[in-house]
């Protein structure tokens, strides 16, 4: 694959795309022409996986070689580049939120992840809490998790649904526009996995936004096995497949 694939292109290079696309799950059936069908297709694609250096692929619906290598290379080995531990708690954020960040970076120090298998492991069925077994997502359970570490338990109530966690966020009336306040160490960022009204989507929680624009968060189960828990960075102004930031404020009972 030597071009750029997009939308309203047509032949045996989409054939070839969506054949790979219908492989990894994220498409029904093949097709010979880039539709928006497999727009959304290949920006759920993108959304959940990582390039050969281990960094998150550009969500924009168009396949490039860096994509492309994704697609080719499922499920390897991919381990980010590891982050230190931070050594420092940030400055901001709620007490609430700050004790869920604490509890987070522990887990980072003690190399939370994924183990035996893909959405597996001691520190997976921990995070998944009794809800479900292994194997299954567990980056909303890790974030639930490090919140229901305070006395109190988790604020908006133990779930494993990334989408779930801002819309309980939202009845209470901790969502806020990012545009209009920073967000501070320990709020919660969801991203959505796939079509703004499907039911996929990503949780993580903010470490430190910072005055040049960048916003760097605790995560798991981002990346191909084995997933760790882990930071990562992104460009605060464009932030691909954001759904909305979340804000627990102190004396939030469980």
């Amino acid at each position: 694959m030597n071009t750029f694939l997009k939308l309203g292109q047509e032949g045996q290079d989409i054939e070839a795309l969506t054949k790979l696309l219908v492989q990894r799950g994220f498409l029904s059936t093949v097709s010979s022409r880039f539709d928006a069908r497999v727009k959304t297709a290949v920006m759920g694609f993108q959304s959940q996986n990582l390039d050969e250096r281990g960094l998150p692929l550009k969500v924009d619906g168009i396949v490039g070689p860096v994509t492309w290598w994704a697609l080719t290379h499922p499920r390897v080995n991919v381990v980010p580049p590891e982050d230190p531990v931070p050594q420092r708690l940030p400055p901001g954020g709620t007490t609430r939120g700050r004790a869920a960040l604490r509890a987070a970076l522990a887990e980072m120090a003690a190399g939370a992840g994924e183990s035996g298998a893909n959405n597996s492991g001691p520190f997976v069925r921990k995070y998944l809490n009794g809800i479900i077994n292994p194997p299954a997502d567990w980056c909303a359970g890790f974030v639930s998790w490090c919140y229901d570490q305070h006395p109190a338990g988790c604020p908006y109530g133990y779930t494993l649904g990334a989408r779930d966690v801002l819309k309980r966020c939202r009845t209470r009336g901790w969502v806020y526009d990012h545009r209009s306040q920073a967000p501070q160490p320990g709020d919660i960022v969801v991203w959505r996995r796939g079509p703004v009204d499907g039911w996929q989507g990503h949780v993580g929680l903010v470490y430190e936004a910072t005055s040049g624009g960048m916003l760097y968060t605790i995560e798991g189960n981002k990346g191909g096995f084995p997933a760790r828990v882990r930071r990562f960075s992104y460009i605060l102004r464009s932030l691909d497949q954001l759904l909305g930031f979340c804000r627990v404020p102190d004396g939030t009972p469980g």
